[in-house]
């Protein structure tokens, strides 16, 4: 019995090759590491970065970029001018070497220096597959007289060379294009990508220009630093370093391997210590390495090295204790390199990471030797990042510690009712439908559960003023039973924003088991106060669950009116005087009593039934302004505290009980 035959073969003839711009097109991956968003970014930057090699070899100061509103755009240099003729040496023309081949260009010779001795755009692939990937590209060129002019569409050349002589102040290149959604998933490039790539590389050229217009809005952007890294350090310190910010230099040469070539390189360093805010930043040949690689690894080890030198020989730990780690030291760290070589290694193409052996052992060395001088010339600056970087070592350990100790606390499944005090479930488990009432008191927790519905219901009662979250640490409050109870009832972990703790956050929203978390106090003074301590727990540990609007406020009524055998509840003081001016005849009105006094039938009909209770969502509308006034109310400021309730305090009496 012969096996069938199938429908295709697998031969000699099966083997196939992309060619001219399919190579791009089909397969924009494996040019521009992805053909969504990031590969279409990608595909602009490899133009920019052909502007950018021209300005560092001083020729031209200033870039601009112009993006469009029809998602072309426009990059414009004054540089020398693309060459654009015929070349005898490889007897074709230089455009089509430039804008039709890839791994052709002008930057294969960098390391004798013959061109570009530092190039970004090394490795010969930016304009031709930026090209290939457009629908279309218009390329204008000013040089040796003339204006030169190229048109492609969809990755072929229309109408070849357009030479024509022209008088101009300056050489340059202006390259305009429209990414192909053929190629690309999407085009649409956000403002703030070309916003953050131009900053960057204002950072790390110092006094090169770049301009960008963005005509969607109208706005011009201006990105410059005369002193490079530094100026940038400068701006990231915000002035709040606890040290001067320190600079090195250096140039070398060496080679990855005793086989390979020798090859230049140029390191500059700057940084600074603060309390307040770190930042790590790595470039190379002006490319942001996102990933780092090579420079990252060297920073992490001269650092360190140095810094546990500094601790050992000054006798600061304490016996038996672990040395530093390198997240000790970048909680206070503001650094930032700025290294080029004339051979470099990239992880891959879109060079978010290099790999050169040569330059991570050289920038190791050299900062190591600048670190150890800075820590001896500098005496009070040394004491006081060891002291600092000491600071935060500990509290890690202790936030690494709590953060184990309250996950365990909080750990647990929906079936809570055994392990919280006197909280009291609902019977539904569909979390679209539960509700969680926290009240005030043993009292409250009665008459509320007297009056609930317990299908969906539940209540979870608080033993009188919880801790002030705003001012205490994290220690302390998850010491508090109270705050623990809260959130285990609530079931979402907690959110972290301390840089020295945020470790401690377990957050998670799909653990929420609440639709609404309402908040039912006495209308007093007592109760106002409990009020504001949970929203300010809930604030400072779960914001989230605020800004999406699952915490309520129940309002509950001021007075009681009884009229014939009716009673009417007033909310306020206005309430109060609408009603009784409806009333004929005599009534009977007093203050409502507190929420644990109430009957169960009372509860349900002002506070708890759906249909006529009365919720005040909280949603904070402008989140600095929250923050401030829960500052202000539950802070340090006492003289503000005091003088807010002085100009305001009136604007609240009737909610109070004055008699």
């Amino acid at each position: 019995m012969t096996k069938q035959k199938r429908k295709t073969e697998y031969g000699n003839e099966s083997i196939s090759s992309l060619k001219g711009a399919d190579r791009v097109r089909l397969r924009p991956g494996v040019i521009f590491g992805s053909d969504g968003i990031e590969g279409c970014q990608h595909s602009f930057f490899e133009i920019l970065s052909n502007s950018i090699d021209e300005a560092r070899e001083g020729y031209g100061n200033l870039i601009e970029v112009i993006r469009h509103l029809d998602r072309s755009i426009t990059v414009k240099d004054y540089g020398r001018g693309i060459p654009l003729e015929y070349n005898p040496k490889e007897e074709r023309y230089n455009w089509e070497l430039v804008f039709c081949e890839l791994y052709a260009g002008g930057k294969y010779q960098n390391n004798t220096g013959e061109n570009y001795e530092y190039s970004l755009g090394l490795n010969g692939l930016g304009c031709c597959a930026t090209q290939y990937s457009s629908e279309y590209m218009d390329v204008t060129v000013l040089r040796d007289g003339y204006q030169y002019r190229l048109h492609f569409e969809h990755g072929e050349n229309i109408g070849g060379l357009q030479k024509t002589p022209a008088e101009y102040e300056h050489t340059g290149t202006m390259i305009k294009w429209r990414p192909d959604l053929q190629v690309f998933t999407d085009i649409h490039i956000p403002l703030d990508y070309f916003q953050n790539t131009l900053n960057k590389q204002a950072v790390v050229n110092a006094g090169l220009t770049f301009i960008l217009i963005d005509e969607a809005s109208g706005s011009t952007y201006e990105y410059c630093y005369q002193n490079g890294i530094i100026d940038y350090v400068k701006e990231l310190n915000q002035d709040k370093g606890f040290t001067e910010i320190q600079s090195f230099q250096t140039a070398t040469k060496g080679r990855d391997r005793e086989d390979k070539p020798e090859y230049k390189v140029k390191i500059e360093v700057a940084f600074c210590f603060n309390n307040e805010i770190n930042a790590l930043e790595y470039y190379h040949n002006s490319s942001f390495l996102e990933h780092g690689g090579a420079p990252d690894k060297a920073v992490k080890a001269a650092f360190l090295y140095e810094i546990d030198k500094c601790i050992r020989n000054n006798n600061k730990y304490n016996k038996d204790e672990a040395k530093i780690t390198f997240a000790d030291i970048q909680d206070s760290l503001i650094l930032v390199t700025n290294s080029f070589s004339t051979i470099t290694s990239y992880e891959n193409q879109t060079k978010k990471a290099i790999t050169n052996k040569f330059i991570q052992e050289a920038m190791t060395d050299f900062l190591k030797q600048q670190l150890e001088v800075y820590f001896i010339e500098n005496k009070a600056e040394s004491d006081r990042i060891i002291e600092q970087i000491l600071i935060n070592k500990r509290s890690r350990e202790t936030a690494e510690k709590t953060r184990i100790n309250i996950k365990k606390k909080l750990s647990g499944t929906i079936d809570i009712s055994n392990r919280v005090k006197k909280f009291v479930d609902c019977r539904t488990k569909d979390i679209n439908k539960r509700e969680l009432y926290i009240v005030e008191g043993d009292s409250a927790l009665g008459s509320c559960k007297l009056g609930r519905d317990a299908e969906f219901q539940a209540i979870m009662p608080v033993r009188g003023k919880i801790l002030n979250c705003l001012k205490a640490e994290y220690e302390s409050i998850f010491k508090s039973e109270i705050i623990v109870d809260l959130l285990k009832v609530l079931g979402c972990g907690v959110e972290i924003k301390s840089k020295h703790n945020k470790d401690l956050h377990t957050f998670d929203l799909a653990n929420l088991r609440w639709n609404k978390i309402i908040i039912c106090t006495d209308a007093d003074v007592d109760g106002y106060q409990i009020r504001t301590l949970i929203l300010a727990m809930l604030y400072r540990l779960v914001p989230t669950l605020i800004q999406i609007g699952k915490v309520f406020i129940a309002e509950t009524p001021l007075f009681e009116i009884t009229h014939k055998n009716k009673t009417f509840f007033a909310y306020n003081e206005k309430e109060k005087s609408e009603i009784l001016a409806k009333l004929d005849g005599k009534y009977t009105i007093q203050r409502s009593k507190g929420l644990g006094e109430n009957e169960p039938e009372m509860m349900w009909q002002t506070t708890m039934n759906p249909e006529t209770r009365r919720l005040i969502q909280v949603l904070p509308d402008d989140l600095q302004k929250t923050d401030e006034y829960f500052e202000l109310l539950l802070g340090d400021n006492l003289q503000g505290r005091k003088s807010f309730i002085e100009e305001n305090g009136h604007k609240y009496l009737d909610m109070l009980d004055v008699s």
